[in-house]
């Protein structure tokens, strides 16, 4: 119905208002931040963060209302019929002016050597007001720079402006009462709550939320500035619920992961193991083709690759199988997937992958694979599990391999004759494989995993592939070809829209863009 606002408890009307001398339509409900956001009206802020409660503390949102004695906190004031909102008067700037001045009083201006400065809210506020001189004389309230709150995290209790963002995160997100403001007036601090310390899953999050350099991740700290990163859309490959995500990266080494906007799958957040999970593309990679150990060219160890498995496949293919991973991106499955039935001629196709770990009802899935469920949607109900090839390999039913991706369950090996390893990491099957080929990891390529709610989500490429790596669905293309015949892919889109064609339960899904962040990001862009 045309001014109304259905909502779980029926039609609400809409209010009607006038922000700066013009009129405009919102659903009631929204704060008069939110409402001017809506319309493009910038209005200044520290303490606000639209995934956590407004508390009103930081007074940088204030606005004018017609009617009212005093500027109001406009991220606390809900819109209402008939307002009029003046957000530039003169009352309005000079009030913001007095508070961010206060803000500044005690604040140290090391900026140079601080991790924040390019994406500070303080900085960015300072130079879009005048970047007037201090009227202070020099004399500051001191207190600790260098405070360890935490297993990740270090504390500047100096550049802290007592915003609250990180207590709220710790309450309302982690649901750990971690951090708390100690003391009054200009001697007021942050501190951890007495007898805790900021050790809960998702405490890397006070770090994104803090609008200056007060909270640094020890991995991060000093190590590099904000505008020489690329950022990339991505998806975190720590568990099945697939949080969104940016890669931050430079000179081809990923420096941060951080959450990225996406209501229906992880909001504005992301737990600290995914987080830090990045690490593992850069550790103990293979990064190059291998024949009995040794490098070889790229051609040559598909060719070996080709006579190994061509000759049991045309011998007796039924001791053949072919053993994927639900770490591997949907592209790379299906790929795979047909080379195993279509050139190989086996039904012997495994999924294995990270075993099972910590959860909770927040983010955490205990699945620790990214792609479980696009695993089983591609493999379909003859894909055997890891118990099954567990049991194969102890019983000797199977005595040749083709082994894809992370393959920390396989089991015993020293029963194969014929191991083809298809991997990202100098493993132990690697070591035992008659013939390895490098297999790009996510952070590498194109392509999409599907998460526990069944939404399939896209990968971006953010670093160039670690040596000679390539991606799964071009290894199974190439080694195709060896066999006889190549799959016939010229990219990952067209392995997905063959995928997605093909997939019954995935038919909806579109290659489409990520959407971009919507948090507050100084990092160049990409993807």
């Amino acid at each position: 119905m045309a001014g109304e606002t259905q909502t779980p408890s029926g039609p609400r009307a809409n209010v009607k208002m006038v922000i700066d001398g013009q009129p405009h339509e919102f659903p009631a409900g929204l704060t008069i931040l939110e409402a001017c956001q809506q319309v493009g009206i910038s209005v200044p802020f520290f303490c606000w963060h639209p995934g956590l409660s407004a508390p009103a503390v930081c007074r940088q949102c204030l606005v004018e209302i017609k009617g009212f004695p005093k500027p109001i906190p406009s991220c606390y004031t809900p819109v209402a019929d008939k307002m009029e909102v003046f957000t530039n008067s003169k009352k309005v700037l000079d009030v913001r002016r007095q508070m961010l001045e206060f803000t500044l009083l005690n604040h140290p201006i090391d900026c140079p050597i601080c991790d924040k400065a390019g994406e500070c809210m303080l900085q960015k506020h300072y130079f879009d007001w005048d970047a007037s001189l201090a009227r202070n004389d020099g004399s500051k309230v001191r207190k600790a720079k260098v405070v360890d709150v935490g297993r990740h995290i270090v504390l500047d209790q100096e550049r802290c402006i007592l915003c609250s963002r990180c207590i709220r995160v710790c309450n309302e997100v982690a649901r750990q009462p971690d951090l708390v403001m100690a003391f009054r007036g200009d001697r007021q601090l942050l501190t951890t709550a007495p007898g805790r310390r900021l050790d809960n899953s998702y405490s890397l999050n006070t770090v994104d939320v803090c609008p200056v350099g007060a909270l640094t991740a020890k991995d991060f700290r000093f190590s590099m500035r904000a505008w020489e990163l690329w950022a990339t859309p991505s998806v975190c490959p720590g568990c099945a619920t697939g949080c969104n995500i940016e890669i931050h990266a430079a000179r081809d080494v990923i420096r941060r992961l951080v959450p990225r906007l996406n209501p229906a799958v992880n909001k504005y957040w992301m737990c600290d193991e995914g987080r830090l999970s990045y690490a593992r593309v850069h550790h103990n990679r293979l990064v190059a083709p291998m024949i009995a150990g040794v490098p070889a060219r790229w051609d040559a160890a598909l060719g070996e690759a080709a006579r190994l498995l061509g000759q049991v496949r045309d011998k007796l293919p039924s001791i053949l199988g072919v053993v994927l991973s639900a770490q591997m991106t949907n592209e790379d499955l299906f790929a795979f997937s047909r080379l195993a039935t279509e050139h190989l001629r086996t039904d012997r196709v495994y999924l294995v992958g990270a075993p099972e770990g910590w959860c909770d009802d927040i983010l955490v899935s205990a699945d620790k694979n990214p792609n479980t469920t696009g695993a089983k949607l591609i493999g379909g109900p003859t894909l055997r599990t890891a118990a099954d090839l567990k049991q194969d390999l102890e019983t000797g039913v199977l005595t040749a391999l083709l082994l894809v991706g992370e393959a920390d369950a396989v089991g015993p090996l020293d029963s194969l004759k014929i191991l083809v390893a298809v991997a990202s990491h100098q493993d132990a099957p690697v070591a035992a494989a008659q013939v390895a080929l490098p297999l790009a990891m996510w952070a590498e390529v194109d392509g999409t995993f599907t998460n526990r709610q069944g939404k399939v989500q896209r990968l971006h490429p953010a670093i160039a592939p670690a040596g000679q790596t390539r991606s799964g669905w071009e290894i199974a293309d190439r080694l195709g070809q060896a066999l006889g015949s190549a799959l016939g892919y010229a990219n990952a889109k067209q392995v997905f829209s063959e995928t997605r064609d093909k997939v019954t339960l995935i038919s909806g899904a579109d290659w489409g863009k990520s959407e971009m962040s919507v948090q507050l990001r100084f990092a160049n862009t990409r993807g």
